[in-house]
């Protein structure tokens, strides 16, 4: 991996997990990295430890709750305040299967998260990520999705789970929003010439704590062969990386979907032009961004 001086990157959901390996990662390039969460005491140790293991990284820790829209506006213009450039953006925060609930702004909680917050904070500070990129060392954001996007709907009448709730459906439906929205943001800032790429991946089947809402059977059978048969939070940050880095490993600022640690084929429902943009627009109208 190229080494990363002089160079920000926000990772959300940094303080555990997939976040943590590629925050921790970053650091070692020597990236300074700030991690987005909203468990302040996490973010902490998890800043302890790597600063343990690399004495010179330089990463931090700054409040971010995406269930608030408020606490995302506050974030971005709190990091916007310091003028530092932003090189690198992983939206690795998520949740998986939560009971049927709202977020504080009456989203329900897959599409609030996972999808919608994830949008707002990208749009807020993509101004930075415009500015900071140059043509031999472009931008990236990465949005980490799942490749649980492949059998999710996009139900346009019906983002909040309102009509009928599925925790399964509904986050599937979050998974292909980000896949979505990736796809058409990178296809944007191509089109009218901005040094940003965006790109979507699918870490794996990784042993982390978003199992967390299975129902106890599922979550005792996930707990005896996790440890066997799916890959370490390590392992699964290394696409992450893999994706994030791109350009400077290879000079290809292209986006696009990344699975195993390569850009794969999207599934069918992300070919069709319309969905991407009417989503996009519907997203826009949800967060009063128009």
């Amino acid at each position: 991996m190229p080494r990363q001086h002089g160079k920000v990157a926000i990772v959300t959901g940094g303080g555990r997990g997939i976040g943590y390996e590629v925050v921790r990662h970053l650091a070692r390039l020597g990236a300074h990295v700030i991690i987005g969460g909203r468990d302040e005491q996490e973010g902490l140790a998890a800043i302890k430890r790597i600063c343990e293991e690399y004495k010179e990284a330089k990463v931090e820790f700054e409040k971010l709750d995406l269930a608030s829209l408020q606490s995302i506006q506050q974030f971005a213009e709190s990091f916007k305040k310091r003028n530092l450039p932003l090189n690198i953006l992983v939206n690795n925060a998520g949740v998986m299967l939560v009971p049927e609930g709202r977020t504080k702004d009456r989203f329900e909680q897959h599409f609030g998260v996972n999808y919608l917050g994830h949008f707002l904070l990208t749009w807020l500070l993509l101004d930075t990520l415009k500015d900071s990129g140059k043509s031999d060392h472009v931008s990236c954001v990465v949005n980490v999705s799942s490749s649980a996007h492949s059998i999710g709907t996009i139900r346009l009448n019906d983002l909040n789970s309102c009509q009928h709730y599925s925790a399964h459906a509904a986050y599937c439906q979050s998974k292909l929003g980000q896949v979505l929205f990736s796809s058409h943001l990178h296809q944007q800032m191509q089109r009218e010439g901005f040094p940003v790429v965006s790109c979507a991946v699918d870490p794996g089947m990784v042993d982390t704590a978003l199992y967390q809402h299975l129902c106890a059977p599922l979550r005792m059978a996930q707990s005896l062969i996790g440890r066997l048969l799916f890959r370490t939070p390590e392992e699964g940050a290394a696409t992450v990386l893999s994706a994030a880095l791109s350009p400077a490993l290879d000079g290809d600022p292209a986006g696009g979907y990344w699975a195993n640690g390569r850009r794969e084929m999207t599934t069918p429902p992300t070919f069709d032009p319309q969905l991407p943009l009417s989503l996009w627009e519907i997203s826009l109208q949800l967060l009063g961004l128009q």
